[in-house]
């Protein structure tokens, strides 16, 4: 078992017991899904698939790559348009 890496610095993720944050919300989310259709033990148990899925995803690409990808698609408040970088005025 590798060890877990205690947050020393204030911009690291939030860790809850030895998972940080980003880690334990699919098992959360599926759990109370799971709880809500009677179907607890499958849905945890997809939980953690997903979280499995989303740690080899991002052990494998640089930190912030997810928040760069949601910007990009148009999720977190920006869009794939720019203003043409060779106007010479933006507005007339």
């Amino acid at each position: 078992m590798k060890p877990v890496e205690i947050p020393r610095r204030i911009d690291d993720p939030i860790h809850a017991l030895l998972w940080s944050l980003d880690e334990l919300l699919p098992i959360s989310i599926g759990m109370v899904v799971g709880v809500m259709l009677g179907k607890a033990a499958i849905c945890t148990l997809i939980g953690f698939g997903i979280t499995n899925l989303y740690k080899r995803f991002r052990d494998n690409h640089p930190d912030g790559y997810m928040f760069h990808s949601l910007y990009w698609f148009g999720v977190m408040g920006g869009s794939r348009s720019m203003i043409n970088p060779y106007i010479r005025r933006l507005y007339p």
